[in-house]
């Protein structure tokens, strides 16, 4: 085994965490502005911190809750790995940490971006950017990190080989998917309620300015920025990041098996993340802008850096995989450049219908003119029509990852080994789009501190260009954001695909773990003997009659395609209950509390924080249990089969329902920026009005049930995986 190699993942994780350091002082060294804008930042602060401590508790039940069942499993029934249950605790544990992080870094950094836009353009951006970098090298940094530790561990401790070994780790991904999905959900709800109440009563209703000090709502606005959008965002990427690179070590494991390079196809993924994170750092200081830059302008400089990342990561990989000596190194390559390629494709698809400088959100904004069911209908549609490229996107890499891997053997596709170093180019395609996470997850976090950043120029009453500055800077953040999100969500695609290729693997592997603890062989077709040690892929899927003629899979896809619905059904009303109750505080405020408007009292800003916090503790629960039971249920019912069906639907109606809601909700956003630019009567005008609604709309779709959708199919795989031995006991035994 070539631990000299590996030994760069670990590196590269402690250089990660390292600059993220050197930024976040850098980014405290610098002037947090005026009085008024230390106290409206240290108000934000300590409603965020207070949210997460609230968060973190209920999941803290939760997850003790899912560990006693775990230990249970392992160590009374013994239908789990002994590992299991702290290894997803771990997993939770980091999670939780990078969004938090990241969530303090950008709190503290929104009032100094403000105040480096009142000096220039540049100086805000960068403040703003390398805040944002804190939270992408965050996560690289304790994903490698964690990722690496547990490699080392049961390498040294568990005997079982690579395939339990890899399959074991990807227990701590199902810790980190469910603390994401908690962060994302809780996190969606807090922001977008507050958003919603303060635009309606604040921005419609009253006719102030966006995030006016006299908007009762606005301190919950800017704290559910980063509770949201800051802290449930990195636990997401976390998850999305740890999920790529586990499910392609453990396909590695079994594609490479009987090759003598399994250590080597386990540890590859590893270390084009690893790499991934120098390059990153590259691309963080190649950022920068000039005074008086258009929107363009802004995007061709953060273009600069991912792309010089992207292309670069592309280069290296050859050397990687061929200094590895993998078989077919070359095609794996071609693989991982096929994932780097559907990603920028992905991304581009996203800003071209997300941005105000194209057609389609021009478009929207234009509807506006006719009133705000014109800006909704608009919008639906375009969300509808930008999900054509990424699916088609994800398609093509699919098969072309696929058949690179295989050597574009087609006639030889469904030919047991080439499944499996198929589905192994699948997985590494997915690595590839997510190995330079570090620069672009600071290109989404970035967006935020700018949108914060706005929220503290516009309260401590700056001059107007410093709010037209940092205006800037958050409708490039809205395009950003929309684009990382469309990375988060293709990545999910692929990493998915590859997760149901690790859970046969976990199935054959409960198997055997039966027949080790006495479990007589399981029978065949035709009286024949199954034998899961050393049963290919097509014999497996035989096994268990997975085909389309099946009825438990096909209610499987069913209820998979089902549960992305009911799910983002569940996220929406829970962001329309917590939004009428902010809504009704708001009014009750502006009613009661004599001189508000005229700017002679002071709002109070704490109970419309406790309302989104309150709302947000309450309704993220229903929802986040609902990704963990069903897999479990149709499990014990359906069996195997259901299962994967279930998962398969999941993955198709959740890959483009995700799509559809983030686009129309990022192209709504930045509708309503471009009329607040000027176009169509500007701010205060019906038109304005119309897309205020349009945009509200739009909250929850691009914030709470989009983003989490990704999560949703992705945990959904993980807590199969985990519960294989329980489905095992319940059909087989």
């Amino acid at each position: 085994m070539n631990w000299s190699l590996f030994s760069l993942v670990p590196i590269a994780s402690l250089i990660a965490l390292g600059f993220a350091l050197y930024f976040f002082r850098k980014m405290k060294a610098a002037d947090e502005g005026t009085p008024e804008m230390v106290r409206i930042a240290l108000a934000v602060r300590q409603g965020a911190n207070s949210y997460l401590r609230q968060q973190y508790k209920v999941v803290g039940y939760v997850f003790l809750v899912v560990f006693v069942i775990f230990a249970f499993m392992a160590y009374v029934l013994h239908i789990q790995n002994y590992w299991v249950p702290v290894a997803f605790l771990t997993g939770g544990f980091f999670s939780g940490l990078a969004g938090y992080l990241g969530m303090k870094t950008a709190t503290y950094a929104s009032a100094r971006t403000a105040n480096a836009a009142r000096q220039s353009m540049d100086a805000g951006l960068r403040i703003a950017f390398r805040s944002g970098a804190v939270m992408g090298l965050v996560v690289v940094g304790f994903g490698l990190l964690d990722i690496s530790l547990w490699f080392v561990i049961l390498n040294k401790f568990d005997s079982s080989g690579l395939i339990s070994i890899t399959t074991t780790m990807l227990t701590f991904g199902m810790g980190a998917s469910m603390q994401a999905l908690f962060a994302r959900v809780g996190g969606g709800i807090y922001t977008k309620a507050a958003d919603v109440g303060a635009d309606i009563v604040g921005k419609v209703e009253a006719d102030i300015p966006e995030d006016d000090p006299r908007n009762p709502a606005t301190i919950a606005d800017n704290v559910g920025d980063n509770v949201g959008d800051v802290a449930g965002m990195g636990a997401d990427l976390y998850e999305s990041y740890c999920g790529s690179i586990l499910s392609t070590a453990a396909l590695g494991a079994v594609a490479f098996a009987a090759s003598g390079m399994q250590f080597k196809a386990v540890i590859a993924p590893m270390l084009i993340a690893a790499v991934g994170v120098f390059l990153s750092l590259l691309g963080i200081f190649l950022v920068r802008t000039k005074e008086g830059a258009t929107m363009k302008d802004l995007l061709h400089s953060l273009g600069i850096g991912t792309n010089v990342s992207a292309v670069l990561i592309a280069v290296v990989t050859f050397g990687i995989l061929y200094v590895l000596g993998l078989e077919n190194w070359l095609g794996l390559s071609f693989s991982v450049i096929t994932g780097l390629a559907a990603g920028v494709i992905i991304g581009q698809a996203t800003e071209y219908y997300t941005s105000h400088t194209y057609r389609p959100t021009q478009a929207i904004a234009e509807a506006s003119q006719t009133g705000s069911a014109t800006v909704i209908i608009k919008g639906i549609g375009t969300g509808m029509i930008s999900t054509c490229i990424p699916v088609v996107t994800i398609s093509v890499a699919i098969l072309l990852s696929y058949l690179c891997a295989i050597r574009f053997d087609i006639s030889g596709m469904m030919e047991a080994h080439n499944i499996q170093l198929g589905l192994y180019g699948i997985g590494i395609a997915a690595v590839g789009m997510l190995s330079t996470l570090g620069i672009t997850l600071a290109t989404d976090a970035y967006g935020p501190i700018a949108d914060n950043a706005g929220g503290n120029a516009e309260m401590s009453r700056l001059e107007p260009y410093v709010r037209q500055r940092t205006d800037a800077l958050d409708a490039l953040g809205n395009t950003t954001a929309a684009t990382g999100k469309g990375f988060a969500i293709g990545s999910a695609a692929l990493t998915a695909l590859a997760l149901l290729a690790s859970y046969i693997e976990e199935i054959k592997i409960a198997m055997q773990r039966a027949l080790d603890h006495g479990r007589e062989a399981f029978a065949y077709v035709d009286g024949r003997l199954f034998d899961p040690s050393t049963a290919t892929m097509p014999e497996f899927m035989d096994y268990f009659q997975v085909n389309l003629m099946n009825p438990k899979v096909l209610i499987g896809v069913f209820l998979g395609a089902m549960a992305a619905f009911l799910f983002c059904g569940l996220t929406m009303g829970a962001v329309g209950r917590a939004a009428q109750s902010m809504v009704e505080e708001v009014r009750r405020q502006f009613q009661t509390i004599a001189g508000i408007l005229e700017g002679k009292a002071t709002p109070d800003y704490k109970r419309c924080v406790e309302i989104s916090t309150r709302a947000a503790q309450r309704e993220m629960v229903v929802p986040s249990l609902l990704a963990i039971v069903i897999p479990i249920v149709v499990g014990v019912i359906l069996g195997v089969a259901g299962v994967l069906g279930l998962l398969v639907g999941g993955l198709a109606a959740g890959f483009t329902l995700a799509v559809f809601m983030s686009n129309s909700g990022g192209a709504w956003d930045n509708a309503k920026k471009m009329v607040e630019e000027g176009n169509f009567g500007g701010k205060g005008s019906a038109s304005h009005k119309a897309t205020i609604v349009g945009d509200t709309v739009g909250d929850p779709f691009k914030d709470t049930s989009g983003p989490s959708l990704n999560i949703l199919i992705k945990l959904m795989s993980m807590i199969s995986i985990v519960m294989a031995g329980l489905i095992v006991s319940c059909h087989l035994f």
